[in-house]
């Protein structure tokens, strides 16, 4: 991740947050995660609108394919009846609540999903399928990890999906203009920030960036999950409280057991980032409070199932979560393992996330002027995205290691002493990351971006 040390996991990112109808999907914290989630993400946090009975949603949430960019459904033409004076034209292919349906008004399986079952199924399921795997093929214990490992998954992945953020921020002249005052303060503020945290102290600045990247993720998958209920019209108060603590248990739990087991053979950060002293009983009782929450997701789950269709999506995330966070954290101790676990399902959804969004973006008439558009409003345009941000990734992460861990001389040269200028330096450096953070909390959340909602 952006300033990890060489041996540490990933960074924390957000998860969008999309309002749908009545009900809306988190805040990325950030409270992206990507929360990063600071509230912000993969924060997304879903709030409740009723609309009255004279005017339903017309702008859609459509569904976004890897070859075209989707946007507002195409209005009905039918003229039997028209509308009264102000209100809003109702839309065939959306319910009240802006999803799909069919001529009997039952939801399309195409409107269940965030793009589309195959996409969703291969950036979610996929992801942590190959993640695991790979666990299988490599140590499970030890803090050395494959140099193709940090590769992979820290420059390729971490790293770049931090700085994607860019596309659909300062590189689009529509969403820059939007909030110019908030989009140029944020990146000074985060600097402030992490000098204060840095002269406090080397150990203050990393344990403080290491907790707000793991809020980060573990709200960026409370985004992903409170999406797919907004994607699937599910509304009853139960079970968004079901939905939420079971995916909340899924990534705390493990956390949990890891605080009660320091020093482990990996870190977040950097090695000695986490707070250490947590009893061991803290992770007994919550191992059963874990075990009770999957079971009565399982249980509720089975039985919507037999009065309706199934909320693939929304279970392929819970499901995957649980499994990696717990072979990368719990069933192992590895850095290896941690790191593959860790940082592919959060970072390769985020960066399918953002293309999709920048794409459809760059269709629109104010944005086709932008640098995105330039960059990925053609037909080549994924090859060109992930083209720059790996090359930012390397520039970045050559600074870090020539300048502060002079740890892979191979890759980037030989390092120098930096000195006191690391006070400077490493805050400086830290500033994607937060800004990262920081932004997604209004990017992905429907509240502040009134075009997430015809963009995906």
């Amino acid at each position: 991740m952006i300033g990890a040390a060489p041996e540490s996991a990933a960074e924390a990112e957000t998860a969008p947050d999309t309002e749908t109808g009545t009900e809306t999907a988190p805040d990325t914290e950030t409270d992206t995660e990507t929360g990063t989630e600071t509230e912000t993400e993969t924060e997304t946090e879903t709030e409740t609108e009723t609309e009255t009975e004279t005017e339903t949603a017309s702008e859609p949430a459509g569904d976004t394919e890897t070859d075209t960019a989707s946007g507002p459904a195409p209005a009905d033409t039918n003229t039997d009846t028209v509308p009264a004076r102000g209100a809003r034209t109702p839309n065939p292919r959306h319910d009240d609540a802006g999803q799909g349906t069919d001529s009997c008004g039952e939801r399309t399986a195409r409107t269940r999903w965030l793009f589309s079952a195959p996409i969703d199924l291969a950036l979610f399921g996929g992801t942590a399928a190959v993640a695991l795997l790979l666990v299988l093929a490599g140590p499970s214990t030890g803090s050395e990890s494959p140099e193709w490992t940090w590769i992979t998954g820290v420059l390729l992945v971490d790293v770049a999906h931090v700085w994607s953020t860019a596309f659909v921020v300062y590189l689009d002249p529509v969403e820059r203009h939007r909030r110019p005052a908030l989009y140029a303060i944020t990146p000074v503020a985060a600097f402030g920030a992490g000098v204060s945290l840095y002269v406090a102290g080397e150990a203050v600045f990393w344990r403080a960036l290491a907790y707000l990247a793991v809020f980060h993720f573990i709200r960026q998958q409370y985004g992903w999950v409170m999406m797919y209920r907004a994607r699937h019209g599910e509304r009853a108060r139960i079970g968004r409280w079901l939905d939420g603590a079971t995916i909340y248990a899924t990534t705390l739990y493990p956390l949990i057991v890891w605080h009660t087991q320091l020093p482990r053979a990996f870190w977040w950060m950097k090695q000695d980032d986490f707070v250490t002293g947590l009893p061991v009983a803290t992770a007994t009782i919550a191992g059963w409070i874990y075990a009770a929450l999957l079971a009565a997701y399982a249980a509720r789950a089975m039985l919507a199932a037999r009065r309706g269709p199934v909320a693939w999506g929304k279970h392929v995330v819970v499901a995957t979560t649980a499994a990696c966070w717990y072979v990368g954290i719990v069933a192992t101790n590895a850095d290896y393992a941690f790191t593959v676990t860790n940082v592919f399902i959060h970072g390769v959804p985020y960066l399918a996330l953002v293309y999709l969004y920048a794409r459809a973006a760059a269709r629109e008439p104010r944005s086709r002027t932008g640098a995105t558009a330039r960059l990925i409003g053609r037909r080549r345009g994924l090859g060109v995205f992930l083209a720059t941000l790996w090359a930012i990734a390397y520039l970045e992460e050559l600074i870090w290691d020539r300048a502060i861990w002079h740890d892979r001389g191979w890759l980037f040269g030989a390092g120098i002493d930096v000195g006191r200028a690391a006070t400077l330096i490493v805050p400086l450096l830290a500033v994607p990351q937060l800004t990262h953070y920081v932004l997604d909390g209004f990017l992905w959340r429907r509240r502040a971006n009134p075009r997430l909602g015809r963009l995906l």
